[in-house]
């Protein structure tokens, strides 16, 4: 999964495909570079930022949506939003999946998918992107993510999305510390037997520079590229990437190297 942010304020890359026309040839570059699935997103959801007018964020993602799927028809779309109305005009013009990162926190998002028939990806987060990270305590980390990804799958289904089309993210870096980013990776076999395809968003994520000691996230590539393989040993079924180019090169050459061939 390729991110295109169109924001001006995003942590790793935020005004860099701000404009439309901008928006549309990076998304199209990155299909390019082998994404399989392109996440469009209009708000900023690192620590500590805050939510935009609905109007501002319909305005930053729909033509972008639009755009390129009229361009490549073929292409999986996704819209990274926590707000109905937004997703729904996302997915009438183009987006096939709702990409949501506040853990349900409004309920018209499965109505919007339900009527539909767009996908659905549940992330696991506390609180709002603004204060998550005074959320970061867990007894049992694993074992609490799971429950809650668990409840919100059985909320999306008895709401009426079909199961196969319900996709699980850990939310790494969502109301998350340090080295439990690290684990809740090593635990995506935990996820999976959910029975839910499992995401992993690490891409240039904050613990990448706690452990490496890299401050810009433009300059966690390397870092990056370890987190998404080691998802993907662990069973991800989706990595979500800022890199396309770079990871699509070294997974194929891992999986190669794995199978012997």
């Amino acid at each position: 999964m390729g991110i295109l942010n169109v924001t001006p304020d995003s942590f790793s890359d935020g005004g860099r495909f701000f404009e439309p026309a901008a928006a549309i040839a990076r998304g199209l570059e990155l299909l390019d570079q082998g994404a399989d699935w392109l996440d469009v997103g209009g708000e900023s959801t690192r620590p500590g930022s805050e939510p935009v007018p609905e109007a501002v964020e319909l305005e930053r993602v729909v033509p972008v949506i639009r755009e390129i799927a009229a361009l490549r028809p073929d292409a999986v779309l996704s819209v990274d939003t926590t707000k109905p109305t937004v997703a729904r005009a996302a997915v009438e013009a183009g987006a096939r999946v709702v990409n949501d990162v506040s853990a349900l926190a409004d309920p018209g998002l499965l109505d919007v998918c339900v009527e539909t028939g767009a996908a659905l990806v549940l992330m696991h987060t506390r609180g709002t992107p603004r204060e998550m990270q005074r959320h970061t305590r867990y007894d049992d980390l694993v074992g609490e993510i799971a429950a809650s990804l668990a409840a919100l799958a059985d909320r999306a289904r008895r709401a009426g999305v079909p199961a196969d089309r319900i996709w699980i993210d850990p939310g790494i870096g969502f109301a998350k510390k340090g080295l439990d980013n690290a684990r809740l990776i090593a635990a995506v076999p935990r996820f999976a037997a959910l029975g839910y395809p499992v995401l992993v968003g690490a891409s240039r994520k904050r613990f990448i520079g706690e452990l490496t000691g890299v401050e810009s996230p433009a300059d966690r590539i390397y870092g990056s590229i370890g987190a998404a393989l080691a998802a993907a040993e662990a069973g991800a079924d989706v990595l979500r990437v800022h890199d396309v180019a770079a990871t699509r090169q070294a997974l194929t050459i891992y999986g190669a190297c794995r199978r012997g061939d």
